[in-house]
């Protein structure tokens, strides 16, 4: 791990580190971010992995600005509105995922939104340019530990967990950015954080919050609550050592059992960083008509399997939003 004073030449180091799927920390104006390349599963995952994080939350997508963004995500009047007095700056949209998108399935915990922002900070302005894709970054810390705010609380937190960190000196917000809900009828508030919600209403109205949804009504992705998830429409069978005929395999390891009607292998090496950057496409590959249920290998309960298994065990209870006991 090394930490360098951003100038152009770390900068420079550091965009080529995540065009190569490696991890970098880097300053926005609200606290230090984890930064991965958004478009690339295996580097998601192993933000996950780097955190400790006990679910696959959805993540942030770092962009320039909203031109970039329309890249990723469905667009619409309000976001505009907004994004014409806040950005670049503290605030995210969480937005319908347009049919190209290339952010990573893991970034968005397999749902069809997108939480996304342009940070207003010059190293991360620098850094997403020189990258030339979208950078996901949750706070570069360790999952549970407090969000850092200078580049030594990352070293602190993440140790060698990450390859660069580029010291932007102390954040000038020091809270993560707020989080509005675009992809419903009515703007909802999903996290508070950098931008107020008196100044998003001085733009455009009363907002919703997320605790006063209708019975029933699950909030979109949002980094800081707990999340929604891909729910397949088949049915979901854990623990599987053999397979029936019209079910498709989840697989996992180099000797999967035969006789599925189709199958998808997280990992044939048995390599938990791959499983979690395949686990939402190939979910998602096997849940179609003709299959009946999805049967899922094991999979160890270690290191990134317990996120793994947690989302899996979600899928199979039929109840993506259920709390954790």
């Amino acid at each position: 791990m090394s930490i360098l004073e951003a100038d152009a030449a770390s900068v420079t180091r550091a965009a080529k580190l995540l065009q190569d799927g490696g991890l970098v920390a880097f300053p926005t104006e609200t606290v230090y971010g984890l930064g991965g390349d958004a478009t690339n599963e295996r580097a998601v995952a192993a933000i996950f992995e780097a955190k400790g994080r006990p679910q696959f939350n959805p993540l942030i997508s770092h962009v320039l600005d909203a031109a970039e963004a329309k890249r990723f995500v469905e667009w619409n009047d309000t976001a505009d509105r907004l994004a014409t007095h806040f950005w670049p700056g503290p605030l995210t949209f969480v937005l319908p995922r347009t049919q190209g998108s290339t952010i990573a399935l893991l970034a968005t915990a397999g749902l069809d939104t997108v939480a996304i922002r342009a940070p207003s900070h010059p190293v991360a302005q620098a850094l997403i340019r020189a990258a030339g894709r979208p950078i996901a970054a949750p706070s570069a810390n360790r999952s549970g530990a407090v969000s850092p705010t200078q580049a030594a609380h990352v070293a602190e937190s993440l140790g060698d967990r990450v390859s660069l960190i580029l010291d932007g000196g102390p954040c000038l917000v020091g809270v993560e950015s707020t989080v509005l809900d675009l992809s419903g009828n009515r703007p909802t508030l999903l996290r508070p954080g950098g931008a107020t919600r008196e100044a998003i209403e001085a733009v455009i109205g009363p907002i919703a919050l997320s605790d006063a949804l209708p019975s029933g009504e699950a909030p979109r992705s949002s980094p800081g609550q707990l999340e929604s998830h891909y729910a397949p429409a088949r049915p979901v069978r854990l623990g599987a050592t053999a397979v029936a005929a019209d079910e498709g395999l989840l697989a996992f390891g180099p000797t999967p059992p035969t006789g599925a009607m189709l199958t998808y292998n997280l990992s044939p090496t048995g390599n938990l960083a791959e499983a979690a950057a395949n686990l939402f496409a190939q979910m998602r590959a096997l849940d179609r008509p003709g299959i009946g249920r999805i049967a899922v290998m094991p999979i160890p309960e270690t290191g990134l399997g317990l996120a793994i298994n947690d989302r899996l065990r979600r899928a199979a209870a039929g109840d993506p939003t259920r709390p954790q006991g």
